[in-house]
């Protein structure tokens, strides 16, 4: 049944497997079948749009990080090879086979009962973050009870974040009644409040760095296609500055350039064909809670690479390869080389932009602490994972001592989780859970007003904002 599912999940993947699940809610909330089916079909569209453009973007952008990697002659014992290892691990588990079913259940009961107000199971393919630490668990200590309640607890504490962050998500990137809980991202949201918290408090909510005041100051350079054409082809130039003088050299350069500027253009085109087909079942839910007397808000979970190029998390994500990439040579104590994930930084630091409200200046402070915490987090797994992934079939690169993905290992949560509960000690396990129960009682007694934090938090960046002429 298990590997049913897997080969399900594997054949259709997720531009088919999101649009059916949207057809049997809509239906299952009476939206005619007509519509129904428009609603899937336009989240297909999208997802597949996506796909399609970031597909495209990454071989352009890949050579050029990798390059800029290999040429400074850094070598940490730790090589970023990229998301896929650990999706590999996930699935060649024993016990993450039996999570991908559980979890799948687990997931759908807690929405059912009303335990969460996130119908998390429409984006279960980034299950694969739970399996890849459960994965881990098992392989180091042989307990597969406890792989399987590290696993649990891990998928409790990510709906809490999403749970914190859904309206923010939902309004910022304009899909109406989603969210985006994606384990290995979505556990940013509690260090991406409190650092937002620290800097409006320092004053750097006056520094008015996002797409809309950057357009207004610079005019034509400050649109987001200008805006990815430089920086576009500033990442080319540091991925090329030992060869300058060659042809190819600056065509790889106006390449990424153009590219980036592509991204800024297409992608809103095809996001706005994903958000409306949740318009159709976000009417349907508000009808619903009308006729049947209740208030209930939901929200349904979508793949991460809905935010991917909205102009802010593009631009932040671009700026942050470099700064990530010098941070993780100097600082000390870190042996992890980022490089095959650096490109998958705008999807680590969605929930970082949601939360500013799309503050550049404030997403970058924000963004490199999330993933400097990252790099040592890897840094003490890392040995745990390569034993795994070469359990399970991995090759590890020539010269690599070490491997890791740095987008999916990049969770000072799980990453914490995974540690304390690698000691087999009841205390500390039992301590865990304990702080999370506070913690699921404290986000759902304060839910709301957690809401309305985060909006007035977002609007003291709007009040700094210029009035348009």
């Amino acid at each position: 049944m298990l590997d049913l599912l897997s080969k399900i999940m594997n054949s259709f993947g997720a531009a088919i497997i999101v649009p059916f699940i949207i057809y049997i809610i809509a239906l299952i909330m009476k939206v005619n079948h007509k519509k129904a089916l428009k609603a899937g079909l336009n989240a297909g569209i999208g997802l597949t749009g996506f796909g399609m453009l970031i597909g495209a973007y990454t071989p352009v952008v890949t050579p050029v990080i990798t390059r800029m990697v290999e040429t400074s002659g850094i070598s940490l014992r730790i090589l970023d090879t990229g998301w896929q290892a650990t999706s590999v691990v996930a699935y060649s588990t024993n016990v993450g086979m039996i999570f991908l079913g559980l979890g799948l259940l687990f997931q759908t009961i807690l929405f059912i009962t009303r335990f969460t107000n996130i119908f998390m199971p429409s984006d279960m393919w980034n299950n694969f973050s739970f399996m890849l630490w459960g994965s881990m668990l098992y392989i180091a200590t042989g307990n597969i009870y406890l792989a399987i309640g590290l696993m649990l607890l891990s998928n409790l504490y990510s709906l809490v974040c999403s749970e914190i962050v859904a309206k923010r998500w939902s309004t910022y990137y304009g899909y109406p009644g989603c969210t985006m809980t994606a384990p290995h991202h979505v556990c940013s949201v509690p260090l991406a409040i409190v650092v937002d918290w620290i800097l409006n408090k320092l004053g750097a909510n006056k520094v008015k760095w996002n797409p809309e005041t950057l357009q207004q100051k610079l005019g034509f350079m400050g649109e987001p296609i200008s805006l990815g054409l430089v920086l576009g082809c500033l990442i080319g130039l540091a991925g090329n500055y030992t060869r300058l003088e060659t042809l190819e050299a600056w065509g790889e350069v106006c390449k990424v350039g153009i590219a980036t500027a592509a991204v800024m253009c297409i992608f809103p085109k095809i996001a706005g064909v994903f958000a409306s087909a949740f318009t159709t079942i976000t009417d349907a839910s508000r009808r619903t809670a009308k006729s049947s007397g209740q208030n209930r808000v939901w929200y349904l979970a979508i793949n991460d690479a809905a935010g991917y190029g909205e102009s802010a998390t593009l631009l932040t994500g671009m700026l942050l390869i470099p700064v990530i990439f010098i941070l993780a040579i100097i600082l000390p104590g870190n042996q992890t080389l980022p490089m095959v994930d650096l490109i998958a930084i705008p999807y680590m630091i969605e929930l970082i932009i949601a939360i500013s409200g799309g503050n550049i200046f404030k997403s970058l402070i924000s963004g490199a602490i999330w993933c400097v915490g990252g790099l040592y987090i890897i840094t003490a797994v890392a040995p745990v994972f390569t034993d795994v992934a070469k359990s399970v079939g991995v090759i590890l690169p020539a010269g690599a001592l070490l491997i890791c993905s740095f987008a999916v290992m990049t969770n000072h949560l799980m990453g914490g989780l995974f540690l304390i509960f690698l000691t087999q000690n009841p205390l500390y396990i039992a301590l865990s859970v304990v702080v999370y129960i506070v913690f699921y009682l404290f986000v759902r007694i304060k839910r709301d007003a957690i809401h309305a934090y985060l909006e007035r938090q977002v609007s003291l960046d709007d009040e700094q904002k210029p009035l348009t002429e």
